[in-house]
């Protein structure tokens, strides 16, 4: 490389590793955290999530957007199924046949 030619101060992808880490370290944090406590705090680190995703958004393109916000929006229907199977089984409560088939539910997905 030349020595008069001008180097980007920072790799766009460099940031955006740095703030995925900074990101699950403080949701590492904030689940290890007591109920109540560093309201604040969790504003700040939901604000923290926001601005990581507005920074993923703007390095990819809209079509690859879409494909991640549809994968993100599935999973979050997955995990609405398994947290209703489970409220679902603890509402049953111990008097439930063991074995008996669970009530499925068809979950529409547009």
């Amino acid at each position: 490389m030349a020595p008069h030619q001008h180097m980007p101060t920072e790799d766009p992808l460099d940031a955006l590793r740095e703030r995925i880490r900074a990101t699950q370290e403080a949701a590492e944090k904030l689940a290890n955290e007591p109920r109540g406590a560093g309201d604040e705090e969790t504003a700040r680190e939901a604000q923290a999530l926001v601005a990581l995703l507005q920074t993923l958004r703007d390095m990819v393109p809209a079509e690859l957007w879409q494909q991640i916000r549809d994968l993100i929006r599935q999973l979050l229907l997955l995990i609405r199924a398994i947290i209703d199977w489970w409220v679902d089984r603890i509402e049953s409560g111990p008097s439930a046949p063991r074995g008996a088939a669970p009530v499925v539910e068809d979950i529409e997905i547009s």
